[in-house]
């Protein structure tokens, strides 16, 4: 089952010599992303989705009429790509590589034309390697450049990463995002403590459940402005290391 049409802007795919995104079908990559996320509850203990216990809890997260879930396909406001990394050889995910993880566009929104990158997962196998760089650098480009370059022509790009996950606010920075603040309070993960979730390291607010635990927001951007005037440049710098 190919992902739905529902997403607010057209969709194609979009690549790279090393890294190409295409539409995450649950029908086709989750069996391989279940297989090497599984055993790594971590990869989600930032986010409010996730650890899934099976594959077909996954799939149903998007096959789900949830218009609020970021994975679901009946929310317009988010599009997951699969990852493949074309370095590595053919596979039964996909002709030119392996399945590297996934990125998604979320939060769009078409009034506004901004959209945040999120649901970054990089597969073990594939982490500090090239792979998130690109797949970042692709979704930015794909975002901020115009229709004539194959682009959304969207005129701001967020991300929203936990205050504790230093590795993603790292990776933020390296491809030229600004720092807009830090959002408390931000996020609720119910029963997060049962869910191998990371909290904001902070007490409980009063009356809370002890099992609940809390995040902290990093707030970055990129504008257009700040892409035609140096981050396009700073993110192309990243792809080509």
């Amino acid at each position: 089952m190919a992902q739905s049409s529902v997403f607010l802007f057209p969709i194609r795919e979009v690549f790279n010599d090393r890294v190409k995104l295409v539409p995450f079908n649950p029908d086709h990559h989750s069996r391989t992303f279940f297989h090497l996320s599984s055993s790594h509850p971590e990869l989600y203990t930032h986010m409010p989705m996730g650890p899934w216990t099976s594959e077909e809890q996954f799939k149903a997260e998007f096959h789900s009429h949830s218009q609020t879930s970021l994975l679901s396909f009946s929310n317009p406001t988010s599009f997951a790509f699969a990852i493949i990394d074309k370095t590595r050889p053919p596979s039964a995910d996909d002709p030119e590589g392996e399945l590297a993880g996934t990125i998604s566009l979320v939060r769009t929104s078409d009034i506004h034309l901004c959209t945040e990158i999120g649901f970054i997962i990089i597969l073990p196998p594939y982490q500090r390697t090239q792979v998130a760089r690109n797949a970042v650098g692709l979704a930015l480009q794909y975002s901020l450049e115009g229709s004539e370059k194959g682009g959304l022509g969207l005129r701001r790009v967020h991300w929203r990463t936990s205050t504790m996950n230093i590795a993603s606010a790292r990776l933020a920075e390296k491809m030229g995002f600004e720092r807009v603040g830090v959002v408390p309070w931000h996020m609720r993960f119910v029963k997060g403590r049962l869910r191998a979730k990371t909290g904001n390291g902070k007490n409980l607010p009063p009356r809370s459940d002890p099992d609940d635990l809390w995040r902290d927001t990093i707030d970055y951007s990129i504008s257009w402005e700040r892409w035609e005037s140096s981050a396009r440049e700073e993110t192309q710098k990243q792809i080509e290391l």
